[in-house]
């Protein structure tokens, strides 16, 4: 039979010490390093170029609030009809 500290330490969950790391899902941190010579400008562009390509801001927007399972089928289904569209267009032209 375990005693309360051993049970109480037995049902705690392993703390994870990765800083990218929150609710169980790695954090993309885009970093970007200042060289010599190198104007704050250029380097906040790099930045945003990169940010840009990883696709934080997208994720981010994407997570920003909970959507039902029927509401991203849905969407999910607006958009391919989107494509469709647009895919038929072209083809037409």
């Amino acid at each position: 039979m375990l005693t309360a500290e051993q049970s109480q330490s037995f049902w705690q969950a392993p703390q994870d010490t990765n800083p990218n790391r929150i609710g169980g899902e790695f954090n993309k941190v885009a970093e970007v390093i200042i060289q010599e010579s190198e104007s704050l400008e250029n380097a906040l562009r790099r930045f945003k170029r990169k940010v840009q390509q990883e696709d934080i801001i997208k994720e981010i927007k994407k997570h920003s609030f909970y959507m039902k399972p029927g509401e991203k089928r849905r969407a999910k289904e607006a958009l391919s009809r989107k494509r469709l569209r647009k895919k038929q267009r072209r083809e037409a032209d």
